[in-house]
């Protein structure tokens, strides 16, 4: 519900924008760049128009092996209480922290510091939009406003949030090209930062507008999106999920989520082990 508020109080803005020609500092791109709505996009922001929803959110998932609970924030939620989140249960969060070469996202610095002060173990995403650049550029932005990694024991792979556009089905990309960027994207933030970076996506998507590429599964953790009671049929080549987003409201603020497994299996990942 906040969501669709936030987004009527956005088109009115825009309204009023085009009325006195002025413009938000943090959503206005630059060097050419043209991002429709960057404020507006985050992990999941196209899944349930696109896919759905089929039940309820899911409270605990069916796998035999524990689930550690997190989520995954933007600009839309605002503050956050992370110390409450943290006691709720809530052990890590994915940040967005860039999409294109020009958005960052406003609340990214705070999430991040304090999401770390309050013991989560944490990290930061890309909304990617293979449409208004390369691969190597947004991954060079990415990397360069946030979307790092450091072994803290706290910080998790740069996460790559690919999925619905608003226009052109997979932006306009064929599969090849498509293929293309994200191995660019990847490869980019490879060299960088030395982490293989987490894929973020739904199978719908993946099989749709990469041909369902296995090329990836065998250095890309897998962030799987689907609202249901189990993650179903994954991509291929990935043999099992490392994160799934099972619901996109819940107990904790933004999209909910869990790791595959206990929290050892988390702080290994963060380590890089």
């Amino acid at each position: 519900m906040l969501r669709r508020l936030g987004g009527v109080l956005i088109a009115l803005t825009a309204l009023l924008t085009g009325i006195t020609g002025t413009t938000s500092a943090t959503a206005a791109p630059t060097h050419g760049e043209r991002l429709p709505h960057p404020e507006r996009d985050w992990m999941g922001s196209s899944v349930a128009a696109h896919e759905g929803r089929s039940g309820k959110a899911v409270n605990t998932p069916s796998q035999r092996v524990a689930q550690t609970p997190g989520f995954d924030v933007s600009n839309w939620q605002g503050t956050i209480d992370w110390p409450a989140a943290y006691a709720k249960g809530a052990k890590f969060a994915y940040i967005k922290a860039t999409e294109g070469t020009t958005y960052k996202d406003p609340y990214f610095s705070a999430n991040y510091t304090n999401s770390y002060y309050a013991g989560f173990i944490r990290g930061a995403y890309h909304f990617a939009t293979p449409n208004t650049s390369s691969g190597t550029a947004q991954a060079d932005f990415f990397v360069s406003h946030g979307g790092g990694w450091s072994k803290d024991g706290q910080t998790l792979p740069p996460l790559l949030d690919i999925e619905y556009p608003d226009g052109a089905a997979c932006y306009g990309l064929s599969q090849s090209a498509m293929r293309s960027w994200i191995k660019a994207f990847i490869d980019r933030v490879h060299t960088r930062t030395g982490r293989w970076a987490t894929i973020y996506t739904t199978t719908n998507w993946w099989t749709t507008c990469t041909g369902n590429t296995a090329t990836f599964a065998a250095h890309d953790p897998l962030f799987v999106a689907r609202y249901a009671s189990t993650a179903g049929t994954l991509p291929a080549g990935w043999p099992f999920y490392t994160f799934w987003q099972h619901a996109d409201s819940g107990t904790f603020p933004g999209d909910q989520d869990y790791f595959n497994g206990p929290m050892s299996g988390l702080r290994n990942l963060a380590n890089n082990t």
